[in-house]
C-alpha cells in the first residue's frame, strides 16, 4: 500500500476554504473583544496612585496650554483619566474653570440609534424590525434624547445649566460658553458635520480640539474634512430619523455624505508627524490639544491623495 508523504509544518493546515474563513471571523469577533474592552472601575483604582482632583485637572488642562476664552470641542475617555474624585462633574469644572465665561466648551452629543435600521452595523437588526423601528422610534429632543457611545463625560455635559445643544436628530453637539448659540443654532439636517453645522463654526472662530484619552479615530472635526473634500470614492446615502415636526411625530428621510472614520488614526499619526507634534497628559493618559483649522485643511488634502 502505498502512502502519501505527509510534510511537517508549522503553518495551519485548513481542510476546505470554509475552515479558512470561520478561523478569520473568529480573529475578527476576539480582535474587537479586545479593543472594545472597557476599563471596570476596579481597574481604573487599581492603575491610580493618587486621584484626580478638580485642582489636580486644572494644573493638567493648564499646563497642556488651555487658555481662558478659548473655543474648545472635547472628546474624551473618563477611564482613561484614572480614577476621578467627582468622575466627570469634576472634569467638567475644571475645564470651565480654566476656560471662564468668556471661552465656549463643545462636545459631541450624537444619537446614532436614532437612524435608519438598514444602515446600522455592530449589531444589524433584522430586516423584518426595520419598519418597526421606523414607526416606533421616539422623535429626536435635545433636552430628553440621550447620547450613545460618547462616554459618561458627554452625557453628563448634556444635561448641565446652561448648555445648549443643536437640533440635530442624529450628529447633535452641545454646547456652554460665549459662542454656545452661535454654534449650536440651525444645525443643516443634510450637512451633519459640513458646512452650516456646529464643526464649521469651530473652524470659523478658530476653535481647538482636545482629544483625551482617545485617538484621532473620536475626532469628529475630521469628518468636516471629508465634506470638504473630494476623493474618488465620496458618496452619499439616504438615510433617516425620527422627528418633530409642528409638534408631530415623523420619520423624516433625507440623503447625506456616506462618512468613514477608518483611516482616521493613521491621518491623525501622519498629521503629528508633519508637525513634530508631542502629546501632553491629563490624569494618566494622554491628552492632545490641536488647532481645529489646522488638522482640518491638513485632512482634507490626506482625504485626497489618499482615499
Amino acid at each position: 500500500m502505498n502512502h502519501k508523504t505527509v510534510k511537517e509544518s508549522s503553518e495551519p493546515n485548513f481542510d476546505s476554504l470554509l475552515d479558512l474563513k470561520i478561523l478569520l471571523y473568529l480573529l475578527i469577533i476576539l480582535f474587537h473583544m479586545e479593543i472594545e474592552h472597557k476599563k471596570t472601575e476596579e481597574e481604573v483604582v487599581n492603575l491610580t496612585n493618587q486621584p484626580n482632583s478638580i485642582k489636580s485637572l486644572i494644573h493638567d488642562f493648564k499646563t497642556l496650554r488651555i487658555k481662558a476664552g478659548s473655543v474648545i470641542i472635547m472628546h474624551s475617555s473618563l477611564s482613561e483619566i484614572g480614577w476621578t474624585i467627582g468622575g466627570p462633574v469634576a472634569v467638567i469644572i475644571a475645564l470651565m474653570k480654566v476656560l471662564t465665561s468668556e471661552g465656549t466648551l463643545i462636545m459631541p452629543t450624537f444619537s446614532g440609534d436614532n437612524t435608519d435600521p438598514s444602515n446600522w452595523e455592530n449589531p444589524s437588526v433584522p430586516k423584518s424590525w426595520w419598519h418597526l423601528i421606523r414607526n416606533e422610534s421616539p422623535a429626536y429632543h435635545p433636552a430628553i434624547t440621550p447620547t450613545r457611545g460618547m462616554g459618561i463625560i458627554a452625557e453628563t455635559f448634556r444635561t448641565w445649566p446652561k448648555v445648549l445643544r443643536s437640533n440635530h436628530p442624529v450628529s447633535s453637539f452641545a454646547a456652554w460658553g460665549k459662542n454656545a448659540k452661535y454654534i449650536t443654532k440651525n444645525h443643516e439636517l443634510t450637512t451633519d458635520l459640513g458646512e452650516n453645522s456646529p464643526l464649521a463654526r469651530i473652524y470659523e472662530l478658530n476653535g481647538q480640539i482636545l482629544l483625551i484619552g482617545v485617538t484621532h479615530e473620536n475626532n469628529s472635526s475630521l469628518h468636516l474634512a471629508e465634506y470638504r473634500s473630494s476623493f474618488p470614492k465620496k458618496h452619499y446615502i439616504l438615510t433617516g430619523s425620527a422627528m418633530l415636526i409642528n409638534n408631530e411625530r415623523k420619520w423624516v428621510e433625507w440623503k447625506e455624505l456616506d462618512l468613514n472614520s477608518d483611516d482616521f488614526d493613521q491621518m491623525g499619526k501622519d498629521f503629528e508627524s508633519n508637525i513634530n507634534y508631542v502629546p501632553g497628559r491629563v490624569g494618566l493618559t494622554e491628552a492632545r490639544l490641536i488647532s481645529q483649522q489646522k488638522i482640518v485643511d491638513f485632512a482634507k488634502e490626506w482625504f485626497n491623495k489618499n482615499r
